[in-house]
């Protein structure tokens, strides 16, 4: 088929990639022309594994080719996807104008039918809105339908999530536009679940925030069992053992962020306000989130009294492992809360670097070349990120090169006990505190 996506971002490149892949002929679109020049060049501006080399064998196919005219895309697809961004807006709302206007491009060059879908995280009703805005502005007579189709990427494993998806919502009130996604689909192999637009635009919302109430329920357990003295690893691993509740998402740690939690949730809470129905629970989802790192900050003051002109490490930047994404980084307001306070920091992260340098306070900050290098001479090291590579570290090198045998680790990597046989003294998340062995 002839695929279009309007919006050539982190879903949009990476479904584009992904549709061509296994077949399809898609003409991605964006408005940026050094991004374009640098797409068809087959190299790409974000860290996905496995992206890069996809975009390159499909740009090389003549099945992947992006343009900066919508007019281009319009005419070429049977299918037009909109992947563009919808930021949040002071009050936790959507800033749909992104959307509004691709809308209005695309009512200027409909001739016969497409179907418009809405691939980016919008509010209910907006497929609603799409569809008013293109009749206001298209040409009389013109056909068309809006269908709902969320992604459900997790960065760091969007290309595997979207090859082997383990469902597709496609939410629409056209048998026409329908049997159309359906052979959109065909090729990935996944249950489909079919909707109206209204279900399908809340089931990407819902689904966000659920798992985020889960990240945040394990968090709270952290501070009953550090109290208690439980571990908080055991009472996940007890709690993620039934199967009606499940394992994932369960890891206590520093609190969610990244592009996609704290937006979709403060959206949701907005979108219920907007209806007359408070989502009172999802207010407590973001206040324990936000009391997690403030929690962790406070250990660190305990143990070191006072950060100004001590010399941290901390390791990862980016808010989750597996991306270079900094946006809404956990890991990047703790560092940016440590440096406020006087504290010499140096950071090492695997793949973030270079978003790093566009940080606020990216000059009051020493970018090291490896972990270890950040850790040399410091008075205490940080784990903010959960990387492969700082679970594996060499916990008797690490030690050779810190002044001060204290470790802070924020995402329950390092094993607590190996650690302390190392003579180290380890603070984790909901594990309580270990003193050195040796």
């Amino acid at each position: 088929m002839k695929l279009t996506i309007i919006g050539s971002g982190y879903v949009g490149l990476t479904t584009g990639a992904c549709f061509a892949e296994v077949g399809h002929h898609v003409v991605c679109v964006d408005n940026d022309p050094k991004k374009v020049e640098t797409l068809l060049a087959g190299q790409i501006p974000i860290y996905e594994p496995g992206l890069e080399a996809m975009v390159k064998k499909n740009v090389a196919a003549k099945r992947l080719r992006f343009t900066t005219s919508t007019e281009e895309g319009v005419d070429h697809g049977e299918v037009l996807f909109i992947a563009v961004p919808t930021p949040p807006q002071p009050d936790g709302s959507v800033d749909l104008s992104f959307i509004e206007k691709v809308a209005r491009e695309i009512s200027q060059y409909l001739g016969s039918y497409r179907v418009i879908v809405d691939k980016s995280t919008v509010p209910v009703k907006t497929g609603d809105r799409v569809a008013q805005t293109i009749r206001r502005y298209a040409k009389p007579g013109v056909e068309f339908d809006v269908v709902s189709n969320p992604e459900f990427l997790r960065e760091g494993s969007a290309v595997a999530d979207l090859m082997k998806p383990d469902r597709i919502v496609i939410g629409g009130n056209s048998d026409r536009a329908l049997a159309l996604m359906q052979k959109v689909y065909e090729p990935f192999v996944s249950p489909v679940l079919v909707t109206d637009i209204n279900s399908a635009e809340l089931i990407k919302h819902a689904a966000n925030s659920f798992l985020a109430l889960k990240i945040s329920y394990i968090n709270a357990l952290s501070e009953i069992c550090e109290t208690s003295g439980a571990d908080v690893l055991k009472v996940a691993e007890g709690i993620g053992a039934d199967k009606r509740i499940g394992r994932d998402f369960l890891n206590a740690g520093l609190g969610y962020g990244g592009s996609c939690f704290p937006k979709d949730i403060a959206a949701f809470i907005a979108i219920s306000e907007q209806m007359g129905i408070p989502f009172n629970l999802l207010k407590e989802v973001q206040r324990i989130n936000k009391r997690q790192l403030d929690r962790f900050l406070d250990s660190i003051r305990e143990a070191l009294w006072v950060l100004k002109d001590k010399k941290l490490a901390v390791w990862g930047i980016a808010f989750k492992p597996n991306t270079d994404d900094v946006r809404s980084s956990v890991a990047a307001d703790l560092v940016e809360k440590l440096v406020a306070e006087g504290a010499n920091v140096s950071v090492y992260d695997p793949k973030a670097m270079e978003k790093a340098q566009g940080l606020a306070f990216a000059d009051k900050i020493t970018f090291a070349t490896s972990a270890l290098e950040a850790a040399r001479g410091t008075e205490a090291l940080i784990i903010a990120t959960e990387w492969a590579e700082f679970a594996s570290v060499d916990l008797a090198e690490l030690r050779e090169v810190m002044r001060t045998p204290l470790i802070f680790d924020g995402r329950n990597l390092i094993d607590p006990v190996a650690a302390a046989d190392f003579g180290f003294q380890y603070r984790g998340i909901g594990r309580g505190a270990i003193e050195a062995r040796s």
